[in-house]
């Protein structure tokens, strides 16, 4: 029953900081938009709203992506190294999602950049 409400009112804090730090820059005619394709415009690297979604998303995600990765490299190791490729392999399977998950700056996406 306890978890419950705590995972009840965990999302509901997750939703209102969306919708509230949203709307108020949405209202803020100074504050500057990226624009991208298709019309779509969406806040800039390093914004709060970046931030918030890094912290709580990309970085959980990052640090899923860098142990399955670092599982997969070690499963495929003997055929990377039979195939002349381990370099490539443990830059795309370890060293990649490391560097996304724990050596870029909070809220610093490359492709908003």
């Amino acid at each position: 029953m306890k978890a419950s409400i705590f995972y009840k009112g965990l999302f509901l804090i997750f939703i209102c900081c969306f919708v509230s730090t949203t709307n108020i820059h949405a209202a803020d005619s100074s504050y500057k938009y990226r624009s991208s394709h298709h019309g779509y415009q969406f806040a800039e690297s390093g914004s709060a709203e970046v931030m918030v979604a890094d912290a709580i998303v990309a970085r959980p995600i990052g640090l899923v992506a860098t142990v399955v990765g670092s599982a997969v490299y070690v499963v495929s190791l003997p055929f990377s190294i039979l195939g002349g490729n381990e370099k490539q392999a443990r830059e795309k399977l370890v060293t990649e999602p490391t560097a996304f998950t724990f050596k870029r700056p909070l809220g610093k996406f490359p492709s908003l950049d």
